[in-house]
């Protein structure tokens, strides 16, 4: 059997939930031979995770000739670069979301967020996208795009029933929602990309536009988004300080609230929301409503298991599910969480992907479609008007 070698670049949240998928592959023979990061802290995490070398640079890890794969698990405004790289130096690569963004070029106004127009946002975004799909095809190496929702369980269960019914979808509702997230770099767009919309509105988008490729091809049909619209906003601004003990978002130039409408060139809708104001836990939800049928993909929270519980101490030690403020009173507790998630299926796929040379569930093209719908509703609710793709 073959062994697949992946170099992980960055050892971060990420980086820890994929080397819990990586040691539970089965059938593929796979070792992390390296990790990449600045700073002393990736010494820590190989020490913690048995890998062998510990690079200081991203230039060091793909220099490594035994390495087959890279792992790009770093801040968002590094993927296009790491993505070329990598691929030049003839190696596959996963990349978790975005797969580009808008972060800011010399001459920019600053705050870039509120200052640039995301009408030039969005055009150079698609010159980016399109110079590294160059580079991807020009390697003829395998790109493989971190999207956990097209593995997740509830959605996989989805496809399956769209696949067997070849029903029409008729409207989708998309959500990844919760209440902020805790990392400086989030609040500004020069480092993220954009806010609540981009930063988790990527994970149903995708799933959205996975789900009518599925329709599609159940029913031989050729679907696409042709308009969005969208709106953004700091819903939470208006809020004092002792009004925020439980929001943790604090925006600087990204929204905390959005909300994207796709029409698909068959008439059909879809809408998402994000929003970083939103407590009681993430939510990670698609409802599908179809010509026969409604399907609801509650992916967190989910009712798998309820707790109620009266004494926060006592589960000091306990892991109840994501981003909730306290663990007493009625939860949802999630459950195996990186199977539930699709982390683990994800990983899998890539590393049988890397060993037979097939193409992966989410590729090249699906990381394309969602920055290019994404932007588009950025430049949509900045002009007030429905944008045509």
């Amino acid at each position: 059997m073959t062994k697949i070698r992946v170099g992980l670049a960055g050892c971060g949240f990420v980086a820890e939930l994929h080397m819990y998928a990586y040691r539970r592959v089965y059938g593929v023979d796979v070792e992390v031979k390296a990790v990449a990061a600045r700073g002393d802290h990736v010494v820590d995490f190989a020490g913690r995770h048995g890998i062998a070398n510990a690079c200081r640079s991203f230039a060091e890890l793909i220099a490594d000739r035994e390495i087959d794969v890279i792992d790009i698990c770093t801040p968002p405004n590094l993927h296009a670069s790491m993505i070329v790289e990598a691929m030049r130096a003839g190696k596959h690569v996963i990349c978790e979301k975005p797969f580009a963004g808008y972060f800011g070029r010399d001459g920019d106004k600053t705050p870039i967020g509120t200052n640039v127009p995301k009408a030039v946002m969005y055009e150079r975004v698609l010159e980016e996208m399109d110079q590294t799909v160059a580079a991807v095809k020009a390697a003829g190496k395998l790109f493989m795009y971190a999207e956990d929702w097209v593995y997740a369980p509830a959605i996989a269960k989805t496809a399956e029933i769209l696949k067997a019914t070849k029903d029409k979808i008729l409207f989708m509702k998309g959500d990844e929602s919760h209440s902020g997230s805790h990392a400086a770099h989030a609040a500004q767009w020069a480092m993220t990309g954009g806010g609540s919309l981009i930063r988790m509105g990527c994970h149903p988008l995708s799933a959205v536009l996975y789900l009518k490729q599925v329709e599609a091809r159940a029913r031989a049909e050729s679907i696409h988004v042709a308009s969005v619209t969208c709106d953004v906003g700091n819903v939470a601004s208006c809020l004092k300080p002792d009004e925020r003990a439980y929001i943790k978002a604090k925006p600087v130039d990204v929204e905390d609230w959005g909300t994207l409408t796709l029409t698909f060139s068959d008439g059909t809708k879809a809408t998402i929301f994000s929003g970083d104001m939103i407590m009681g836990g993430v939510r990670n939800l698609i409802e599908t409503y179809t010509s026969g049928g409604s399907l609801f993909a509650n992916i967190t929270p989910n009712n798998h298991m309820m707790s109620y519980q009266t004494s926060e101490e006592k589960l000091a030690g306990v892991y109840i599910t994501e981003k909730v403020d306290r663990k007493t009173g009625w939860q949802y507790v999630c459950l195996e969480e990186e199977w539930t998630r699709g982390y683990l299926q994800e990983i899998q796929d890539f590393m049988e992907c890397a060993a037979t040379g097939r193409q992966p569930l989410s590729d090249l093209a699906l990381a394309y479609e969602t920055i290019k719908v994404n932007y588009a509703g950025y430049r949509a609710a900045d002009e007030g008007r429905r944008v045509v793709l």
